[in-house]
């Protein structure tokens, strides 16, 4: 198994949705049993510049984690429809061990 995480931001757009979204939306016609979004309270970037939410920032600047676990087979196919789109997004991939317990 291999865990899969794309870094974007809030506010980048793909096909009229956020970016977050079509990742997801891809994972899932491609049969991934599950993905996740999580929001970033604060962080930076390849770019070194500070992002916080406050109480009046609004611009959706913070990034978005999107987390998917699944087979080696599943994580290829989405790289390739990432790639195909032109897409430049950051992401890691490593293997894991999953279960229930």
């Amino acid at each position: 198994m291999d865990q899969l995480t794309f870094y974007v931001t809030e506010k980048q757009l793909y096909g009229g949705m956020p970016l977050y979204e079509w990742l997801l939306e891809e994972a899932k016609a491609l049969g991934v049993h599950g993905g996740s979004a999580f929001r970033a309270i604060a962080g930076f970037g390849r770019h070194g510049r500070l992002r916080e939410e406050t109480f009046f920032e609004l611009a959706g600047e913070l990034a978005v984690k999107v987390e998917f676990v699944l087979d080696d087979n599943l994580a290829e196919q989405i790289l390739k429809r990432v790639h195909a789109q032109n897409l430049d997004i950051f992401y890691v991939r490593y293997k894991v061990q999953s279960g229930i317990a």
